[in-house]
């Protein structure tokens, strides 16, 4: 529990800070743009020239943790997974720096580059973070411990929001310093996790360190016989005995485990398309189109904060009892019924003046549902689907395409809503849907079941995008007009 703690004080806490600390200075970080822009080149940018930069400015986090996903496998091969954590906190700091003295020095470059700084190590924390939970978490208690760091997410989230109230650092004076607020759970990670065990699955099975393996699991355990739970490590370690860690490439053309991959590719995109990100980045402007008082937005902002970290609390400790499907289909499920909500709303706020009360209600509710299992649920089940050869693998790929996403929405929102309107938020709930219905046909559940049972459970299925051994017969030369050499021959429903 306190490793838990620890990273993800000092990795998640980060990453959800990040996503909503650019929303309240976002008049500031724009007048000072357009002031540097003017004292530079002698006259004003244009309106569309300032929304690209501060849309580059939101969304370059994403394209950071893009390329920080990529490094993983070989990072946490390398280094560990604690290891990995310790050190990518020395980015935070690079980041501080850059985004700390940005004001100072009349640079937005420098403002821009340090939010891509902090994506790198939110890109390489937020594969690493699950994998080194995952590991590490007895198996009754690995979706309890999976979906902390999604509290701290909320968390982060809402501290962002909190301290961008006008009465704190939501002043036009203070937000390089609101932004550059991230060194210090960083320096707390960096002084004291390098005081925890590495990860004993990582030790045993790819470093065949067994003393240093059984020392991590009596240490996180708190008991000295732990030989049932090594004996379960063995059991995946022969059963990989002939397997190296396999790259990405490796696992998209791996058909044993197609399923899954594609599991992981579903719910990853699925989770920053669902409009979450466009929410929490652009939530003031939101809230001012629809109709919420200027004095009022920074409040009830915080009133959505404060609602998403109870709705984490919940999901974290109903996930052991209800299992991680429920919570991702409900999640899904109540996301996309409040889009479809929120452009109800906003069609008709300009005839029935009440609706935009029933706007905030949607974007609260599609905080809640998101935060009640889609959040972290996604990261849990990467570690959760893949034996330890292909986790590293599993998690650039998901990663990868989750910041993907995540740009996609941060950098294209203002303009697709310019364009559609309130209709815009009709495509996240088509997205909410659809992983949905993929998530109640596809994925199975997972809860209390080890690594080696679960990759057991789709080893079952049927290969994915292959034809079933029934639809394919024997003929004997002369039938269905006399092929030569011998043949086979597809049932109709394969030749279909």
């Amino acid at each position: 529990l306190a490793a838990t703690l620890l990273a993800s004080f000092g990795s998640s806490l980060l990453y959800g800070y990040n996503l909503a600390v650019v929303n309240s200075p976002a008049v500031h970080i724009k007048a000072f743009y357009n002031a540097t822009w003017s004292q530079r080149y002698g006259q004003s940018p244009s309106q569309d020239l300032l929304t690209v930069m501060y849309s580059l400015t939101v969304s370059v986090f994403a394209l950071g943790g893009l390329v920080g996903s990529f490094p993983v496998g070989m990072l946490v091969t390398r280094y560990g997974r604690n290891g990995t954590l310790v050190r990518s906190t020395l980015l935070v700091f690079l980041a501080g720096a850059l985004m700390g003295f940005s004001r100072y020095l009349a640079s937005p470059e420098m403002v821009i580059v340090g939010r891509f700084v902090t994506g790198l190590h939110s890109g390489i924390c937020l594969s690493v973070v699950p994998m080194y939970l995952g590991e590490i978490a007895p198996k009754n208690l690995r979706g309890f411990l999976g979906l902390v760091p999604s509290i701290f997410i909320c968390l982060g989230v809402f501290s962002a929001q909190v301290l961008g109230l006008p009465e704190l650092l939501g002043e036009d004076g203070y937000w390089p310093l609101f932004l550059s607020l991230v060194v210090i759970p960083a320096s707390l990670q960096l002084l004291l996790l390098h005081r925890f065990p590495e990860s004993p699955r990582y030790l045993l099975i790819e470093k065949n360190n067994v003393r240093g393996a059984t020392d991590a699991l009596r240490w996180f355990l708190g008991k000295d016989d732990v030989r049932d739970v090594l004996e379960e490590m063995r059991e995946e370690q022969r059963s990989l005995s002939s397997l190296e860690t396999i790259s990405v490439w490796q696992l998209l053309r791996d058909g044993s485990v197609r399923w899954q991959t594609l599991s992981v590719v579903v719910i990853n995109m699925g989770m920053q398309l669902s409009g979450i990100d466009a929410i929490w980045f652009y939530t003031n402007t939101i809230f001012q189109h629809a109709g919420i008082p200027g004095p009022e937005i920074p409040y009830t902002t915080v009133g959505t904060g404060a609602i998403e970290v109870l709705a984490g609390l919940l999901g974290c400790f109903t996930i052991e009892k209800l299992g991680r499907r429920p919570l991702v289909i409900l999640g899904f499920s109540f996301m996309g019924f409040c889009c479809a909500g929120i452009t109800l709303a906003l069609v008709l706020q300009a005839t029935v003046p009440w609706m935009r009360y029933l706007s905030v209600a949607c974007v609260i509710g599609i905080i809640a549902g998101f935060c009640m299992g889609p959040a972290g649920v996604p990261f849990l089940m990467t570690a959760e689907l893949f034996k330890q050869s292909h986790r590293p693998a599993a998690y650039i790929v998901g990663g990868s395409l989750n910041w993907l996403s995540n740009f996609t929405v941060g950098f294209v929102f203002p303009f697709l809503q310019m364009s559609a309107g309130a209709f815009c938020y009709l495509v996240f709930c088509g997205v909410c849907v659809l992983v949905a219905l993929y998530v109640y046909l596809v994925i199975p559940e997972t809860k209390n079941k080890t690594f080696v049972e679960i990759s057991q459970i789709f080893a079952a299925r049927r290969p994915f995008l292959t034809a079933p051994a029934s639809a394919v017969k024997m003929v004997p030369l002369g039938g269905y007009g006399a092929l030569e050499n011998g043949s086979l021959e597809l049932s109709g429903s394969s030749r279909a």
